[in-house]
């Protein structure tokens, strides 16, 4: 199979998981709308983040600034023209681009850790001036919120309460439930808007590393130093790879935006930028479909681990001996619940020390695996009917 059928079947086979997400998540507590716009969301950052460091090798811990700009310049959007999505999202991209613009020429003169820590700096920055200097435009603490006195130019005036987000007059709050084998299916208007924009960002994903400027981008990871020898100029592959990875962050802080129109400046925090990191790193860093798996991991981590305590625990081992009971639950809720960073921590040491390709590299041993076997059962069977040479 040749690298374009193998990669069209890949895209329709993501394409059909993501679309049936509700369905497929459903059963392991996951398939509630704002979970489903999480994965969708963190899915496009990771994306975006790993064709930066995927394809580069410039790790950036300020990836989290775009995500924040994103948001803010969305809200902005909601609040001076239009509750229309359309509009906020391309400001948001268009923001972000430009800030990643500046922010990337200026840390890209620098390379290894001190390329990191100017990113992080950065970041921090921004995060400290939405909080104080910026306050008139951030609204510092309270974050920035849509209010029925926004003039809105391109909307009727709303009555009663703020207006919601929508798509044409879709909103993204409208939900469709129905039930299946005992269990209720949310289909959400946002999610399927926020999926299809995943679908699309994979897909520009594929297609750039397919293409002669992602082979350039590795040739970059793989030995800058010896492309600069040739005569070379790397900077303007990088900086543009850094703006695309800015944009694809501006995108995702658009959507956060879009399905909740608020923005807050602990988006912009360096623990956002260090969660992408995880998010891509975990699932498999350079790979297509590691980024979104990672962001799908924490984010359920995130959401469904953390949720679990004491009592519930205690109803899954009801089944033990009291004593036992609340040996094994006090045991377990030190992993679940306030503690569910430590569960994750605990699977990024496995990865990293028995997968450093991530999860992706775990599937691909799998598959070998079989493989392997499958090619040899039949060599052994027939090794096993042929007579033995007479001696």
């Amino acid at each position: 199979m040749n690298t374009k059928t193998s990669d069209t079947l890949l895209l329709i086979v993501f394409s059909i998981a993501v679309l049936a997400g509700p369905v497929i998540l459903a059963p392991f507590g996951a398939g509630y709308p704002d979970l489903l716009q999480k994965f969708a969301i963190y899915g496009i950052f990771a994306i975006g983040f790993n064709i930066l460091f995927g394809l580069t090798g410039y790790l950036s811990f300020g990836h989290a600034a775009f995500l924040g700009v994103g948001s803010y310049a969305a809200v902005w959007m909601f609040k001076l023209l239009s509750m229309n999505i359309i509009p906020a999202v391309i400001f948001s991209v268009i923001v972000a681009g430009l800030f990643s613009l500046v922010i990337g020429f200026i840390s890209l003169r620098r390379s290894g850790i001190y390329f990191s820590i100017l990113t992080l700096a950065f970041a921090q920055m921004c995060y400290n001036l939405a909080y104080s200097v910026l306050t008139p435009i951030t609204n510092g603490e309270t974050g920035l919120q849509i209010t029925l006195s926004d003039p809105r130019i391109l909307d009727a005036a709303a009555e009663g309460q703020a207006p919601a987000s929508n798509l044409f007059g879709l909103d993204m709050i409208s939900t469709w439930e129905t039930s299946l084998a005992g269990m209720t299916l949310q289909f959400n208007m946002g999610f399927y808007v926020c999926a299809l924009i995943l679908i699309l960002s994979f897909w520009i994903s594929m297609r750039l590393f397919r293409s002669p400027f992602g082979m350039m981008l590795k040739a970059v990871k793989s030995n800058q130093n010896r492309m600069s020898y040739t005569g070379l100029d790397t900077k303007p592959y990088t900086l543009a790879a850094f703006v695309i990875s800015g944009m694809f962050a501006g995108l995702a802080g658009g959507l956060l935006a879009a399905m909740d129109p608020l923005a807050g400046a602990e988006r912009m925090q360096w623990t956002a930028s260090g969660e992408v990191v995880l998010m891509t790193i975990l699932g498999g860093a350079g790979t297509l479909l590691g980024p979104v798996l990672g962001a799908g991991l924490i984010k359920y981590f995130e959401n469904i681990f953390s949720a679990i305590n004491d009592s519930t625990l205690h109803g899954v081992f009801a089944f033990l001996p009291d004593g036992l009971n609340n040996a094994v639950s006090a045991v377990l809720g030190l992993f679940v619940g306030e503690g569910w960073h430590l569960t994750l921590g605990l699977i990024f040491m496995l990865i990293v020390t028995f997968l450093p390709g991530g999860l992706i590299e775990g599937a691909q041993r799998i598959g070998r695996l079989f493989t392997s076997r499958s090619k040899a059962d039949p060599q052994s069977g027939e090794a096993q009917s042929r007579p033995a040479p007479a001696e």
